[in-house]
């Protein structure tokens, strides 16, 4: 009884811990102190299974392959939410519930509309027992072991009053920056991009791979009631507040307010700032607060009488789509484009706008002379939204070739929605592949840019990345763009990548699946690249962060023969094709994470990433309590109020440079 009581002790200092993190954005403890606790926890559930329960928080880091999603019935529906464009439409809402309610002082709860997938997640004795998607409102799928991976969800409630069963609404989403770290990821990846944060949060609730699902940093805010027993709550507002008690987070920003008028300045107030936030907001949600006057509103058969969404003007526009096209990327993904009459959204204007894939061509059925309606989101590209208009003739087909070098394009599963050009040789692909390979995250060659890629590949130069090695300046004056010096910094930029260590040449070589962490991983473990183009997916088994798909990819890219060749070119022309790490126990930084934020003197960011790479340690994009330190230059960003705030130990440029010695 000893040991259980001290595992169950160690559970709740990291409960208490993860409370302070997710929901007070507090920290009482360091990093490494953290996972300390959690590394003590999982050595004695491992050495005591018999103690191990289904609510600890070494569920959350356990992988697993789901085998499907059954269904879920929720003990009390999951109404929708009637909603209005307008001022107007507010004040008429207003009057029908001071109708419903005569004479009566009616107080507003207000909150921001979060754009992401609504979930009902039960706890029977204060314990999380299911979690399910809203459904078509009575039933819906059983998303529990993927919920679970959210670190802000605890898995057990905190705190006293805990109800004996209760069904918290919530809104499942993901923040604007580590949606952008994601495609970013697919994109370097090959995959198809994910159109916005709401379609890649759908997407991650929906993978069988546990695993993956705690990679896509989901987070959520609980919001609304569902069923619920042996706790007596009398406001939203009073929900709210325990909601704080029990460690559950809602959203910051909710308000209660007196009357209407207070509620439409809120609004308007959002309307003008959404663009701050880091997740996204499509309007404001108003409830009535008091419980005991909702349950005398009522509902109607699909919408709640006692609350309303006002939702903002989307930054819409409608225009005539002139001609689809395609776009052959660096991995041979063929991407529909639409080319629009210029038209003014959000204050821009738009020329072109994303039809995503051809399933979503066919699911618009828009053709080429509709009148459509394209809608742009803060920084995301604009999208085609509906057909206002069916103006067009001829259903656009699937191209069977490459639009550039007309091979054949197949889907390579049954279950993708892309397309992709199957020759390796394909010039778009070339020509996307070598701006790649040039950028500042692979070999950083600095003057090969997109302009100078294109007069090369055209006139013949360039037909892969080795040949870059073989271009003289005779070659180089011959385009329009170069000068005498110019091309002579071009020459001594290409010199200078040849000893760039084999992590960047690994991500230059563009291997689907393959990033830059991913690359470095590679790089560590077999440390010359021979013994990466000798290895079968069997060798990969022991790379943590390497699964079967990134496996295979890999083998099946050195299996060709035109990368065979490729690689002895680059051999030959004397690039260094081997990773040579300073070991780690000679080093300050080894097993340190660190995040770079500023302008700095001495160094460019990349360099300093590759340094604490090479002294045994990782750079990471973004500062969480995970991080060591973060090593601020000038004009520090929002890295470093972050920082401040977690109370992550900051360095500045010249510190860095003494522990580097």
């Amino acid at each position: 009884m000893q040991i259980k009581k001290k595992i169950e002790k160690l559970r709740q200092q990291i409960r208490h811990h993860d409370y302070l993190y997710y929901v007070l954005s507090q920290s009482q403890i360091s990093d490494k102190e953290y996972d300390d606790l959690m590394q003590r926890l999982k050595g004695m559930e491992d050495k005591y299974p018999q103690f191990k329960t289904d609510d600890s928080p070494t569920v959350r880091v356990s992988g697993g392959i789901l085998k499907g999603f059954k269904t879920v019935r929720h003990k009390q529906k999951m109404f929708s939410l009637d909603n209005t464009c307008s001022f107007q439409g507010l004040k008429d809402w207003d009057k029908r519930v001071h109708k419903g309610l005569p004479s009566e002082k009616v107080e507003y709860v207000i909150e921001l509309k979060m754009d992401g997938v609504s979930a009902s997640i039960t706890y029977e004795k204060g314990r999380l027992i299911i979690a399910a998607t809203r459904g078509d409102g009575q039933t819906g799928e059983d998303i529990t072991e993927n919920i679970k991976t959210i670190r802000a969800i605890p898995l057990t409630l905190r705190g006293k009053y805990i109800p004996d069963f209760i069904e918290i609404r919530s809104e499942v989403y993901m923040g604007k920056k580590d949606f952008q770290i994601l495609n970013k990821e697919r994109e370097n990846d090959g995959e198809v991009l994910f159109a916005n944060p709401r379609n890649a949060t759908s997407g991650s609730l929906k993978l069988l791979d546990r695993g993956l699902v705690a990679k896509r940093r989901l987070n959520f805010f609980a919001h609304s009631l569902g069923a619920y027993k042996g706790v007596r709550i009398i406001s939203q507002w009073e929900f709210f507040k325990r909601l704080n008690d029990w460690g559950l987070r809602f959203n910051p920003h909710s308000k209660l307010f007196k009357n209407l008028d207070e509620v439409i300045d809120y609004c308007k107030l959002w309307q003008e700032k959404r663009e701050r936030l880091d997740y996204d907001i499509d309007g404001i949600v108003i409830k009535v607060n008091s419980i005991e006057q909702q349950k005398r509103l009522g509902f109607t058969s699909k919408s709640p009488r006692w609350a309303v969404a006002y939702k903002f003007p989307a930054r819409q526009a409608t225009t005539r789509l002139k001609a689809i096209s395609v776009q052959v990327g660096r991995t041979g993904v063929i991407t529909p484009v639409a080319e629009l009459e210029p038209v003014e959204c959000g204050g821009v204007i738009i020329k072109h706008a994303t039809l995503h894939n051809f399933d979503e061509i066919k699911r618009l059925n828009v053709k080429e002379g509709d009148r459509v309606l394209i809608e742009r989101a803060g920084e995301v590209i604009p999208k085609v939204v509906k057909v206002v208009n069916s103006q067009g003739k001829k259903t656009f087909p699937i191209p069977k070739v490459c639009p550039v070098c007309l091979a054949k394009a197949i889907k390579e599963k049954e279950e993708d929605v892309a397309y992709r050009c199957i020759n390796p040789t394909c010039p778009a692909q070339l020509k996307r592949g070598l701006i790649h390979f040039a950028s500042r995250g692979a070999m950083d060659i600095e003057g090969l840019g997109e302009a100078v890629v294109e007069q090369l590949v055209e006139k013949g130069m360039l037909r892969d990345f080795a040949d870059i090695y073989s271009l003289g300046k005779e070659d180089l004056l011959k385009l329009e763009l170069f000068k005498d010096k110019k091309a002579q910094n071009l020459l001594a930029a290409i010199e200078r990548s040849k000893h760039r260590p084999l992590s960047r040449l690994i991500y230059g070589l563009g291997i689907r699946h393959v990033g830059e962490k991913a690359a470095y991983v590679l790089a560590n473990r077999f440390q010359v690249l021979e013994n990466l183009v000798k290895a079968d997916s069997a060798d990969f088994d022991a790379v943590y962060e390497i699964g079967l798909v990134m496996a295979e990819s890999i083998v099946e890219f050195f299996k060709q023969k035109s990368t065979q060749q490729l690689i002895k070119k680059l051999k030959e022309a004397g690039l260094k094709l081997k990773e040579e790490a300073i070991p780690i126990k000679r080093s300050v930084l080894a097993e340190k994470t660190v995040v770079f934020t500023g302008e700095f003197r001495s160094f460019t960011r990349l360099q300093a990433q590759d340094i604490v790479r090479q002294l045994g340690g990782s750079s990471a994009s973004s500062v969480s309590k995970n991080t060591d330190f973060i090593v601020a230059g000038g004009n520090p960003g929002s890295k470093f109020d972050k920082a401040k705030k977690l109370g992550v130990s900051i360095i500045n440029e010249e510190k860095f440079k003494e522990m580097i010695k």
